[in-house]
């Protein structure tokens, strides 16, 4: 793969307006192992292919989380359901400075998958196949060896705010 560095990008402030107009579902990367366990809210979440069946999410190549996947070699993504804004700011690190741990207080659904999931989320477990660096974030690519299915709708995320999945 070749990419063309003199190719002229759109200004940086343009494109994250752009961006905020774009919605996401809202999830909670989790994962434990060597690295500690560890949790951060991550919009920046796809499905890759079916065949095998992959998933990808992007990470601050500098954060606490993406070392943590990348030490541990697993995650699991949790899509929260539309009744967890609360949980969403828990892990994007909104009380970080009254609770030690971000999974204090969280029920956690018993499961023999080896990252925590959260409790009524839909989850993908995935085992690390491949990390690429692309500026400041890294594309982590994981193979889906497990799932829980929640059966909620999603949490939604656009505009700087919180939304629910409305059927049209």
């Amino acid at each position: 793969m070749t990419f063309v560095s003199d190719i002229q990008a759109v200004e940086r402030d343009r494109f994250i307006t752009a961006m905020r107009q774009v919605a996401s579902s809202v999830t909670v990367v989790t994962t434990d192992g060597a690295a500690g366990r560890h949790g951060a809210t991550v919009s920046a979440f796809n499905s890759l292919s079916a065949d095998p069946p992959s998933v990808l999410i992007c990470l601050r190549s500098d954060s606490r989380i993406a070392r943590a996947v990348v030490e541990n070699g697993s995650y699991c993504v949790n899509v929260l359901p539309d009744t967890c804004s609360d949980m969403a700011g828990r892990f994007a690190g909104a009380q970080d400075a009254e609770l030690a741990d971000r999974f204090d207080g969280i029920d956690l659904v018993a499961s023999d998958m080896k990252c925590p999931v959260l409790a009524g989320s839909t989850a993908f477990h995935c085992t690390l196949g491949q990390s690429v660096e692309q500026g400041s974030h890294l594309i982590l690519i994981g193979h889906v060896t497990q799932i829980f299915e929640g059966g909620a709708s999603p949490l939604a995320y656009m505009d700087g705010r919180f939304h629910r999945v409305l059927p049209h």
